[in-house]
């Protein structure tokens, strides 16, 4: 049986995929034309040649299975026939559990329903391993054919040819092997608080009910940096993930689209995301629904600020699968409100400690100012009223340039008739939506046409 939780410790994996199969029903089948397949990919596979089996799985194999990226359930006519595939299963599901790592099934010539319910000839067979063995493990096998057979894989029954479902399922192991977390959103300031805050509100133990939650604050503020480092840590434990951003430009740009058309191109998009199937056809606003309601999904939704947008994405939690978790960053509450959300995350502007460290990353490197910059960074700061977006693009702007150049700099900023750059940098300039490519642009511009000014006169 599957060993206590507190041993999982390895996420240095030695094997892109540990299959877990009934030898004579696969063996010289599926299993080796999936060994083939991987091989031509670059996909590495345990290989289990040469290992005694009997009724425990040996503790090697144990290490085996914690040190695979990916688990993948071949539930053949007898697999449960073994009781060492039923407590290698069991350890599978334990794996997916505490360490998160992804469990992907085959169903070869039997129904996910026989296993489920163990009935059919997979059941003829799981009851003949039962008769040998107690009754806490037989419950122990059940609760295992029951979760695995609730996870949506591959079922030969649906595939013209096999080798077409082979090159399918190797085109996803590639997929998610190469999906690994980066270190992109390593040293960012703060950003650690805002994870640890949003991870307790996904509930992410709790796999009973697919949950929506919000992020909301003002731009700039750093909502979809949250979000990208959430998918980015938390892509790995779930079974479908995507990130769908700019949902705004996406919604509001469809010209010469109703609104219904408009949903169905969100949908469209939203599945040839999470898919990963190109030309995705919908023909109707349930489809969502039908595609993911037994997937386990993470999915974010960026830059909200249409009710339409929710309605046509997320509109119920009983569309995607349990255990499903829903993202939406948006600068309105009032939106989140009106679909119902009431668990979300409000982005509060950094400390002035830390909204030092934010800009002085970006203008020196070093999270604190050289001599001689103190004064003017703590004016830059104020100037930008602490807002992150504000304070990475004013840094990057001020990188290099002398005291000297800073103080005419700022100079402007802090007195300028139309104060038009100082109201891009607060969070009351509600009316402009700017990454900070536009916002670095608009800083530029402004400066140079304060210096062709003075030139001219």
């Amino acid at each position: 049986m599957a060993s206590s939780p507190s041993s999982f410790t390895s996420s240095n994996y030695r094997f892109n995929v540990f299959p877990s199969f009934h030898g004579p029903d696969v063996r010289k089948t599926l299993h080796g034309h999936l060994r083939k397949q991987f091989l031509h990919n670059g996909i590495t596979m345990f290989n289990d040649q040469g290992i005694e089996r009997s009724t425990t799985i040996a503790p090697s194999l144990v290490q085996v299975i914690r040190e695979s990226r990916i688990l993948v359930v071949i539930l053949s006519k007898n697999y449960a026939s073994s009781s060492w595939c039923l407590n290698e299963l069991v350890e599978i599901l334990e794996c997916k559990k505490v360490t998160g790592q992804v469990v992907m099934t085959i169903f070869y010539g039997v129904d996910p329903s026989d296993v489920r319910k163990q009935t059919g000839d997979f059941g003829s067979a799981f009851k003949k391993t039962c008769s040998l063995n107690t009754d806490v493990e037989r419950q122990i096998w059940i609760t295992a054919l029951t979760n695995v057979s609730n996870i949506a894989g591959e079922d030969c029954q649906n595939w013209d040819t096999e080798a077409n479902m082979i090159e399918k399922i190797a085109e996803d192991i590639s997929r998610r092997l190469n999906a690994t977390p980066s270190k992109d959103f390593e040293g960012i300031v703060g950003l650690e608080a805002h994870l640890k805050k949003m991870q307790s509100l996904l509930h992410l133990d709790c796999e009973d009910e697919a949950m929506i939650v919000g992020i909301c604050g003002p731009a700039g503020i750093g909502k979809t940096t949250i979000a990208r480092a959430l998918h980015n840590r938390l892509s790995p434990k779930f079974q479908l993930t995507c990130f769908m951003e700019n949902i705004r430009v996406s919604y509001n740009s469809g010209s010469g689209f109703d609104e219904y058309g408009l949903k169905l191109s969100l949908q469209k998009k939203l599945l040839s995301m999470i898919l990963n199937q190109n030309g995705t056809t919908i023909h109707h606003l349930g489809t969502i629904q039908e595609r993911l309601r037994d997937q386990k999904v993470l999915i974010f939704l960026d830059d909200v600020d249409d009710l339409k947008q929710l309605e046509a994405l997320a509109n119920e939690t009983r569309w995607f699968g349990c255990g499903s978790r829903i993202i939406i960053t948006t600068e309105d509450q009032e939106i989140l409100e009106q679909h119902g959300i009431n668990n979300t995350y409000q982005v509060n502007f950094p400390s002035r400690e830390d909204a030092r460290k934010i800009f002085c990353r970006y203008a020196f490197r070093p999270s604190s100012p050289p001599d001689g910059f103190e004064k003017l960074t703590e004016r830059v700061t104020e100037i930008c009223s602490n807002l992150p977006l504000g304070l990475r693009v004013m840094g990057s702007f001020l990188r290099g340039k002398n005291q000297d150049e800073w103080e005419v700099i700022l100079q402007r900023l802090e007195n300028s008739l139309d104060r038009d750059i100082e109201r891009v940098l607060r969070v009351g300039y509600d009316s402009l939506h700017a990454n900070e490519q536009s916002l670095f642009l608009h800083i530029a511009f402004f400066f140079n046409n304060e210096e062709e000014d003075h030139v001219m006169a």
